[in-house]
């Protein structure tokens, strides 16, 4: 029978158990879901008006503000990070405006010496052809005077320009000219025609 009486007093825990379920928790859960279907009719978010209120509790305030605390140091050191990275970034901007006013400064002045160079280039070109005409002309002077004015002239003159003339006249012309020469120089200026 003893086992009759644990059977009962198990059957009465359960009882209990089960008249506290349906009395309390029930009603509480049904109760919760009304409320709940009321505020979302009413347009109401729960959960931040749960929130406010419990920032207004002492409690969770002190814990909040040092979370708060926590990541404003962290925001203040990241925002720290990135003004130094900003001016860095300024640094290497300003380096490179700067570099850029230097090399378009030098093409400049590479134009510009371009410029003066090819000008002394036509200007060097003129004065080769001048120098050439004037060469005919001389040569064909030399070509038309005597062999006996001729030589002296020559000899009188820098090797150079004494060579150019000499290898440009004809050999006839050129012939009787070495020949009023005197030995020393006709032998001087034949050496240097053959070089």
């Amino acid at each position: 029978m003893q086992t009759d009486g644990k059977i009962v007093e198990k059957n009465k825990d359960t009882n209990l158990f089960q008249k506290m379920l349906v009395w309390t928790l029930i009603p509480l859960l049904f109760t919760t879901m009304v409320l709940l279907i009321i505020a979302y009719v009413a347009d109401v978010n729960v959960f931040d008006k749960v929130k406010e209120l419990t920032q207004s509790l002492p409690f969770t305030n002190d814990k909040q503000n040092e979370v708060e605390n926590g990541d404003d140091l962290i925001i203040e050191e990241r925002i720290v990070d990135l003004q130094a990275e900003i001016q860095e970034k300024e640094a290497q901007l300003f380096k490179l405006k700067d570099d850029l006013a230097k090399s378009e400064d030098e093409k400049k002045s590479l134009l510009d010496e371009q410029t003066s160079l090819l000008a002394q280039i036509e200007a060097l070109k003129m004065d080769k052809e001048d120098y050439k005409r004037d060469m005919k002309e001389i040569i064909s002077t030399f070509e038309k005077m005597s062999a006996k004015s001729a030589a002296p002239v020559i000899t009188n003159m820098s090797e150079a320009e004494a060579i150019q003339i000499l290898t440009s006249l004809k050999p006839e012309i050129l012939a009787p000219i070495l020949e009023k020469m005197s030995p020393e120089d006709a032998a001087k200026y034949t050496s240097l025609m053959t070089k």
